[in-house]
């Protein structure tokens, strides 16, 4: 059994066949959980989960790249880090976080996670003023879904880029009190002892497959981290692994990321299995 701890059915690319989607995950004993990047996603990962009496739950949040209104260019990126980069130019959506908004989404005994939530510094404005606000205004956000989760008593599903650092710094301030998961790791190893410190959880996916330049060897990461700290995730319907042969992602394609890891870490597919399904379960309070 696995449990796809990351995966955004929610979005629109699974608008035609979602339904069917989720039924064949829990025909093979999976569990789904949906963060969200915005209130219209959160609403409907809320909505969605719903309709499913076990095996599907939400995460609420607002994403950090959705914090300002702007259009993103790669042509923004230095360019000895888009070899291999598996990042597509897009718009981002500036949208309020309204505190009571989110926290009546919490209602829901579906919504398991407040998140995705973090910051997110790949793609920043030009010019060290303009930077510093952008990264204030983040900072802020943050905060705020670092508050609902203690409030609602709830994990946290943090989105990270380029802001490993800050993000840590921040973290000290609740030691002992908040807990979550890193989505998509790709810190350093340094930087993962100090989350490990935190008692954090790393959620790996399909970019584990993949070769970027600007990121530190995911391999070297995952082999000194211990497997009771380990999530599996697709984050579909983005970073397919390549056995896949499909560009849109599905949560039945975890297996892939839990072969990869049980190579890594030199242990059958069987045990990851079990441990990061135990480790899901722990962090997110999910029936067995």
């Amino acid at each position: 059994m696995f449990i796809d701890t990351h995966c955004h059915l929610n979005f629109s690319a699974f608008k035609e066949d979602r339904d069917r989607i989720i039924k064949e995950a829990l025909e093979k004993g999976m569990q789904i959980i949906m963060p969200s990047t915005q209130y219209s996603t959160s609403k409907r990962a809320v909505e969605i989960a719903e309709r499913y009496s076990e095996g599907v739950y939400a995460g609420i949040g607002l994403h950090p790249i959705h914090v300002d209104a702007r259009t993103v260019d790669v042509q923004e990126v230095e360019s000895e880090e888009k070899e291999g980069q598996p990042w597509m130019t897009f718009d981002t959506r500036g949208e309020e976080f309204d505190y009571q908004v989110y926290k009546d989404l919490v209602a829901s005994k579906k919504v398991v996670a407040v998140g995705e939530c973090g910051l997110d510094y790949y793609y920043q404005p030009k010019g060290s003023q303009k930077r510093i606000e952008f990264q204030a205004r983040q900072k802020a956000v943050f905060e705020q879904h670092i508050n609902l989760s203690l409030e609602q008593d709830l994990p946290l599903i943090i989105h990270c880029r380029k802001a490993h650092d800050d993000l840590l710094e921040m973290l000290e301030r609740y030691r002992g009190k908040v807990r979550g998961v890193v989505h998509c790791y790709t810190g350093s190893q340094e930087q993962a002892l100090k989350f490990l410190d935190f008692g954090f959880y790393f959620g790996f996916n399909g970019l584990i497959f993949k070769k970027v330049l600007a990121l530190p060897s995911p391999e070297e990461v995952i082999a000194s981290l211990p497997l009771d700290r380990i999530l599996l995730e697709t984050d579909a319907p983005y970073l397919s692994p390549p056995q896949a042969h499909t560009e849109r992602n599905e949560p039945l394609f975890v297996r892939y990321v839990a072969e990869e890891i049980a190579r890594i870490k030199k242990l059958p597919v069987e045990e990851v299995s079990r441990v990061t399904t135990a480790n899901a379960r722990t962090l997110f309070a999910l029936p067995s």
